[in-house]
């Protein structure tokens, strides 16, 4: 069953008591930052059961074998009944060699971004899995809720925690083209969602509301991946559209165009409701915890919600 040809595979919504599994299919963290993260999951009342060994070799924790190995522990293991990844940086991309689709169990909620995204596209299109892009234990957990680098708490319990339909999500953006549209809600990390252009697992973004966010990138280097995804027709059959804040992503030259302003001129033409600056993935304000793969009802007037019109996790 995949995202695009079958109904979502939908898990099991976590609660207070509920046990995770922590993985690593990228890049290390820094001790602290991990036992910051893991207090905090613990404060919310989880358990945390299964903690991925992780010895860095280079930019990775740990070796391909090595970080494939501890995420197919975790999703098949009965003791876990949610993954959150431990942090971003690179490397997810090496467990889509592994075929996943042929060893996984029934689907659990998979908690990450940035990097993660690799991995939870695959998710959507071979095993048309709805994962959550919200804050991992090394990034967002470890500052803790509602601060500067944290996380919405509401938000993150909401996503994985609530069975009925209904809820919305202030997006606490602007409106860069007002109006309303349904879809189903996708994306995440636009660079990484660019690199599955061409791969057997490339999003299938037709009828979405697409998620795309990044940091550190120049003005001309957003410019230069939507035009990517543009001519590739990624926007084709979009409905709408949510865009980060693009942290760290400053004209290199006084008055050079900025990020808002390269997304206005080419995405404005598409004719779809467009909201600017949500705190979702990469950002310094309070990150809020997305649902992907379930269908939703985008307003991008005022700051912008998102109304889930299924919810994103099963009894």
């Amino acid at each position: 069953m995949t995202g695009r040809n079958g109904t979502p595979r939908k898990p099991k919504a976590l609660a207070s008591g509920s046990r995770l599994g922590v993985f690593a299919p990228a890049s290390p963290a820094p001790a602290v930052d991990m036992i910051a993260g893991l207090t905090e999951l613990k404060r919310l009342g989880f358990q945390v059961v299964a903690n991925q060994d992780t010895k860095a070799e280079g930019y990775f924790a740990g070796s391909s074998l090595e970080r494939v190995g501890g995420f197919q522990s975790a999703v098949n293991s009965d003791q876990v009944e949610g993954l959150i990844a431990l942090r971003g940086g690179y490397g997810s991309n090496y467990l889509l060699d592994y075929k996943l689709e042929k060893s996984l169990a029934s689907p659990k909620c998979l908690i990450g971004f940035s990097d993660i995204t690799s991995l939870q596209i695959y998710l959507w299109q071979k095993c048309g899995w709805v994962t959550f892009y919200g804050p991992m234990v090394a990034a967002g957990l470890n500052s803790g809720p509602g601060v500067t680098k944290g996380y919405d708490e509401n938000a993150f319990l909401q996503a994985v925690g609530r069975k009925e339909a209904g809820w919305k999500l202030r997006l606490r953006g602007g409106p860069m083209l007002t109006g309303k549209a349904t879809g189903r809600v996708l994306g995440g990390c636009m660079t990484l969602l660019e690199a599955t252009i061409g791969t057997p697992w490339e999003l299938d973004t037709r009828d979405s509301i697409l998620i795309l966010e990044d940091r550190a990138m120049k003005p001309y280097q957003v410019d230069r991946v939507l035009m990517h995804l543009k001519q590739c027709g990624k926007f084709e059959g979009v409905r709408g559209i949510v865009l980060g804040d693009f942290p760290e992503s400053e004209p290199a030259v006084a008055g050079a165009p900025t990020v808002r302003e390269v997304c206005a001129r080419i995405l404005r033409l598409l004719g779809v409701p467009l909201i600017f600056g949500a705190p979702v993935g990469h950002t310094t304000r309070p990150m809020l915890t997305i649902p992907l793969g379930i269908t939703a009802r985008l307003d991008a007037d005022d700051e912008g919600t998102l109304e889930f019109l299924e919810p994103a996790v099963v009894a």
